[in-house]
């Protein structure tokens, strides 16, 4: 299934209307601007999304998205400021206005954009469940685990869904039952289960924890997917699309080949699209309250999203997960015009 369908485009109305004045700037944006940063709540430490490194600065791809922000508002990825976040009190702190956007892991769902007085922006990534194995087991598919111990925390989505899975398909397993995901990790690295549930993501954190890594396969198979995306607060449209497009120009960056390390050279491509991206054609900007190359600034300070991607959760870092479910497609490019058709 296609992860993104990003448009940029334009009608030529728009694009003359943004040539000759400023879309009016909502609260949120002219309070970071007031500020001079910008505010994320982030996870309180999820390896590959948001968690402070070896020398104790924050990394991942929540931690990217809050610097493409920056980028787009200041032109400086380092106007930011991160506040860790647990599950009980995210939504709380986007409400009271502690924070301007979550950057964090939050599933988009109808109840949430329909009561909290919040909305998801976009999917920035496709988490699945998954499971992972010894590999000394030899195990290539979920179906050869007919009869198998697995290891999962009780009351969970995840232990439902292991449970449907292995009913629909009229197989068997032996749940070993543990209450904190720390302790489950310890169980099935000491052998006490044949397997071990959870998010692919947390599976792949986990395994950098174990003693030799390698020896351990996450399977190919999803049980379950889970779409996690940022999210802001309502009645602020302005800058709802100020996260949403700082998030589509990164993979309309991937799209044309734009990368940290092209982009300079790229400002001087013939490509209309391009031009539109990076800011050599005026007007981009005007109607987000942003400055015209604003995402020659993401582009150039963060990089675009597989960039992004492989430095965090790809083979450049120590999660090593594949793109999978979050491989990039081909987006619908910006441009100046519509067409009848479209």
């Amino acid at each position: 299934m296609p992860m993104f369908q990003s448009v940029f485009r334009t009608t030529a109305g728009a694009l003359a209307l943004a040539m000759t004045c400023l879309a009016h700037a909502g609260p949120t944006l002219d309070n970071v601007k007031k500020r001079g940063y910008v505010l994320c709540g982030v996870s309180t430490g999820i390896q590959g999304f948001s968690a402070p490194d070896s020398k104790g600065n924050w990394q991942g791809l929540d931690v990217d998205l809050c610097r493409a922000i920056a980028a787009t508002v200041f032109n400086d990825a380092s106007k930011f400021r991160l506040s860790p976040l647990t599950t009980q009190a995210r939504f709380t702190a986007l409400q009271s206005g502690e924070v301007d956007v979550l950057t964090r892991n939050v599933t988009p769902t109808l109840a949430r954009d329909t009561t909290l007085g919040l909305l998801s922006v976009a999917v920035n990534y496709y988490d699945s469940q998954g499971v992972m194995v010894a590999a000394k087991l030899g195990v290539k598919t979920l179906k050869e685990l007919d009869g198998a111990t697995i290891c999962v925390q009780p009351g969970t989505v995840t232990e439902l869904a292991l449970a449907d899975w292995f009913r629909g398909k009229s197989l068997h397993f032996k749940p070993v039952v543990i209450d904190k995901y720390d302790e489950v990790v310890r169980a099935f690295s000491a052998g006490r289960c044949d397997a071990f549930t959870s998010d692919k993501s947390q599976l792949a954190a986990s395994r950098t924890t174990l003693e030799n890594p390698d020896s351990y396969v996450i399977l190919d198979e999803n049980i379950a997917k889970s779409p996690l995306g940022p999210m802001v607060r309502q009645g602020d449209e302005n800058w709802l699309n100020v996260v949403r497009w700082t998030f589509y120009a990164s993979l309309e960056a991937e799209e044309f080949g734009l990368t940290s390390a092209n982009v300079d050279s790229q400002l001087k491509s013939a490509n209309p699209n391009v031009q539109r991206i990076l800011g050599v054609t005026p007007g981009m900007g005007r109607n987000l309250g942003v400055d015209d190359k604003w995402a020659y600034s993401v582009i150039k300070q963060v990089g675009n999203y597989g960039e992004s991607y492989e430095r965090n959760l790809g083979q450049a870092s120590a999660m090593k997960l594949p793109r999978a479910l979050n491989a990039p497609v081909s987006y619908t490019h910006l441009r100046a015009h519509e067409t009848e058709a479209d």
